[in-house]
């Protein structure tokens, strides 16, 4: 059985991989490792969990709540809210362990769990391997110590939460939103409520889509992922922008005026410039994964805005932004930090923040977001290769140098192994999106040829 945490909890189809009694056993298991790890020492230790609206949350909520209760730990449960949310509450109610149930941009099918430490913090991959290990010897039998009488868990219901959370983004925006009219995708997820309630109470007028979820439509042609009705709505009401999320909105893709995505590069681009304005871009420096457009790169240089690299995933921007003590992360998909307000990705506050810098400064999202121009990518996914080998097959190695060559400073090419996939995916930009497409293919061959 291979390791049961990925990159961002524990996911699977629910019901299926992701069962009732694996969630119960995991919180078990947490509560222990947390435990000899010294985390309640001296207190009687607390949890928050929540959840986004998928109908299998609901059992599954209930098993993590019988596990953390039945091993000592009072919860609180704050019902359905975004990722962010249960990683903010989780600090600012002092809470020992935060737990929420999402299986973010997947179909409704899926559902995963997510631990956070004490203070909102991702858990630490040695913590983690400890709960798994923990989880695989109470399965196999080993007795574990259950409290009885006073020392079982108690459960309460934190209704707070949600105003709690929205009082929270709303104290940190820089200035109100009165006078834009935006259009809010929720792909009825756990922002469904939350974010068209933020936004309003900045001072928007609100067009809110994709807010009435039903437990199985979440991400069902809406959302993040979606982009068509978002851009349909914001052209329809003449609206200044419009902001989407994923399933557990710690996501947030955009739309100006006119109807064009602004993805996640863009995003930064545009909170890096206002941050550096107001003094808070820490050490002049945004990061960012190698999958960032080039001309993301090209913007921030030109700008004088310096520019750190990490490999694909959050969780690796935000190990360098805790390492550097930078405050603006993020990714293309939209998945952007603000280090200073959330330990996580926020959807709600990206899109808030990028709204509050078009009502700043009067300008339109399409004007603000042309700091940047969107070299064209192509990626192709080469499957049923040897993708352990991508880094020393010397085939590539030439293939790759003479690419290069050719695409020179306004170009740029990358070969990466899937991470879950025996595939290799090639990514090529380059100013011309033919000349892009032609070195692509040409590489996707070279790939097929040095490692089929």
């Amino acid at each position: 059985m291979g390791r049961l945490f990925g990159t961002d909890g524990v996911r699977g189809v629910a019901n299926a991989d992701l069962t009732a009694e694996l969630a119960l056993g995991l919180s078990v298991a947490a509560a222990h490792v947390l435990a000899e790890a010294g985390t309640f020492e001296g207190h009687r230790p607390v949890a928050v969990v929540g959840r986004d609206p998928r109908a299998s949350g609901e059992f599954l909520e209930a098993a993590v709540v019988a596990g953390l209760a039945s091993a000592g730990v009072d919860v609180l449960r704050v019902g359905v809210l975004p990722t962010p949310a249960v990683a903010y509450l989780t600090g600012s109610l002092g809470a020992d362990l935060g737990v929420m149930l999402s299986a973010s941009h997947n179909p409704m099918p899926d559902n995963g769990i997510k631990f956070f430490a004490r203070g909102g913090h991702k858990l630490a991959d040695e913590l983690e391997d400890r709960i798994e290990k923990t989880y695989r010897s109470h399965r196999t039998g080993e007795p574990w110590e259950r409290p009885t009488g006073a020392g079982v868990g108690r459960v309460t219901v934190y209704d707070e939460g949600f105003d709690n959370y929205v009082a929270h983004l709303i104290g940190v925006l820089p200035n109100r939103l009165d006078g834009l009219k935006i259009v809010i995708d929720g792909a009825h997820g756990a922002a469904a409520r939350v974010s068209p309630e933020a936004f309003a109470r900045a001072g928007a007028e609100v067009i809110p889509i994709g807010t009435e979820p039903d437990g199985l439509n979440i991400n069902d042609g809406c959302g993040s992922t979606h982009l068509r009705l978002l851009r349909e709505a914001v052209v329809e009401h003449g609206a200044d922008l419009g902001v989407a999320h994923d399933g557990d909105a710690d996501r947030c893709l955009a739309v100006d005026g006119a109807g064009n995505e602004i993805d996640g590069d863009q995003i930064l681009a545009v909170l890096a410039l206002g941050m550096r304005e107001a003094g808070v871009l820490r050490k002049n420096t945004v990061v960012a994964t190698v999958m960032s457009n080039l001309g993301f790169k090209l913007a921030m240089e030109r700008e004088g805005i310096e520019f750190v690299q990490t490999g694909v995933g959050d969780r690796y921007v935000l190990e360098e932004m805790k390492a550097g003590g930078f405050a603006l992360g993020g990714e293309q998909s939209g998945h952007v930090i603000v280090l200073d307000h959330a330990t996580t990705g926020d959807g709600t506050l990206t899109g808030l923040m990028l709204a509050a810098r078009v009502a700043a400064t009067g300008r339109s999202l399409g004007e603000l977001a042309g700091v940047m121009e969107r070299l064209p990518q192509i990626l192709i996914n080469v499957p049923d290769v040897d993708k352990s080998r991508v880094a020393t097959s010397p085939e590539l190695t030439t293939a790759v140098a003479e690419a290069e060559r050719e695409l020179g400073a306004t170009g740029r090419v990358l070969l990466r192994p899937s991470g879950t996939e025996p595939l290799v995916r090639v990514m090529v930009e380059a100013a011309d999106i033919e000349q892009a497409r032609a070195v692509a293919g040409r590489l996707a061959d070279a790939v097929k040829s040095a490692l089929g």
